[in-house]
């Protein structure tokens, strides 16, 4: 049976690396996860441009902002209220680290995974994709397209929840941190172009290993 890593390589052979994920810093990087939630990075880039321009894109200003400002500045983003809500979290819990990365590369990743799971409004997407593209933790980020792709190619049935599915990386990809920086987003962009809702089955780089090749729907 063809594995995880053939599709890998499959997908890098065509695309190349994507680069993930777009930030100067570890905090633009980690404001950028948060804002990414349920929009395309586009409108995420938006609104971090925004509050770039208004100086606001640091943890010790956005901690004393009020959250209609930062509502205000993020509104590209969408679900802007829920969001500004989300960033108050994540930087009340941040300030107990004095706002410090350093201080959080020395916790180990199951223990501040589940520190960042505890902070309302952030889900198991967002705290994966903190951990991995700002902390550089081997942890696999699992989104929509990752189950539309892999229940596709018959990795998955489409019921697995999102542990499930994260588990199944961990255990037979056998990359390492960067490889499943680089995976993760192959997979975004094979599923915005090619593996679409309506796929582009005849115009797909893995439909040789895809069990639905000219099925899919």
């Amino acid at each position: 049976m063809f594995s995880l890593n053939t599709v890998y390589q499959k997908l890098f052979a065509c695309y190349g690396p994507q680069h993930w994920w777009p930030g100067e810093t570890q905090f633009e990087v980690t404001i950028g996860a948060i804002l990414a939630q349920n929009v395309s990075w586009s409108n995420a880039a938006k609104a971090i441009a925004s509050l770039k321009a208004n100086n606001l894109l640091t943890p010790h200003k956005l901690f004393k902002e009020d959250s209609v400002v930062i509502a205000h500045h993020i509104k590209p983003s969408g679900y802007y209220n829920q969001k500004a809500f989300a960033i108050q979290s994540f930087l009340q819990w941040f300030h107990r680290y004095d706002f410090s990365f350093d201080a959080l590369n020395a916790i180990p990743t199951a223990i501040l995974r589940k520190e960042l799971l505890s902070i309302k409004r952030i889900g198991y997407e967002t705290a994966d994709s903190i951990l991995l593209y700002a902390l550089q933790r081997k942890v696999f980020v699992v989104d929509a397209y990752t189950r539309r792709i892999f229940t596709r190619v018959g990795f998955l049935t489409g019921n697995e929840d999102y542990m499930a599915i994260q588990a199944m990386f961990h255990e037979h990809f056998t990359g390492n941190t960067y490889d499943y920086n680089e995976f993760h987003a192959l997979i975004v962009k094979h599923g915005k172009d090619r593996c679409t809702k309506k796929p582009a089955c005849n115009e797909c780089y893995i439909a040789d290993v895809c069990k639905q090749y000219g099925l899919a729907k």
